[in-house]
């Protein structure tokens, strides 16, 4: 069963509104016994990396969390600060991150950019895909998708990056290892473009 985590901090009711309207059965946890059996789980987050971190401690389901990611290789895609926090820490905050995905999550340098512009990165961009992967089937060309954020991830391991945008500079806006997905932007608000990716991670 595709599974969302519900620890408090994401727009869970869209992304159950999205599988809905796909026809894809799903459930919503809020503890860690309604993980179990998962066979796809989303992990939302908005907010700060600190506060999702704290939050998700809180919920009594990180535990189990790690034990079916990296035990059982249950897929998962963690989704804006969901993403973030599978990184080893982030410029946000002070805590430690899961560490699924090796890197850091970083803060845009508006000093470095060429054209006037301002945070957070906020609106329709496009996406593209560095390498082939079922996520983004469908996608593969003019895929555009809804962000709102300051901060983006820094892979140690640059083929963990999935896909890119550009802000200042290209980033990565996706990222990947194994079982472990996750993308920077929203796709509960990304209309066709977020449905069609929200389908393909329940089946791939």
């Amino acid at each position: 069963m595709l599974t969302i985590v519900d620890y408090g901090l994401g727009n869970i009711l869209a992304f159950a509104n999205v599988y809905r309207r796909a026809n894809v059965p799903f459930a919503i946890a809020t503890t860690a016994a309604q993980l179990e059996g998962a066979t796809r789980i989303i992990l939302p987050g908005v907010g700060a990396f600190d506060h999702a971190m704290n939050l998700l401690d809180a919920s009594g389901m990180r535990e189990t969390l790690d034990r079916l990611v990296l035990e059982q290789q249950v897929p998962v895609m963690g989704i804006c600060v969901g993403m973030q926090i599978l990184a080893d820490g982030s410029d946000e905050g002070s805590r430690p991150g899961l560490g699924w995905v090796k890197g850091n999550v970083r803060k845009f340098d508006v000093s470095t950019f060429t054209q006037a512009t301002h945070l957070p990165h906020m609106g329709w961009n496009d996406v593209a895909p560095t390498r082939a992967d079922r996520l983004f089937a469908g996608l593969e060309k003019d895929a555009r998708f809804y962000f709102l954020h300051s901060f983006y991830f820094e892979c140690q391991n640059q083929g963990d990056a999935l896909a890119v945008s550009t802000y200042g500079g290209d980033f990565a806006c996706a990222v990947n290892t194994g079982n472990i997905y996750g993308v920077q932007f929203h796709p509960e608000k990304s209309h066709h473009f977020g449905m069609q990716l929200l389908k393909n991670f329940s089946e791939a």
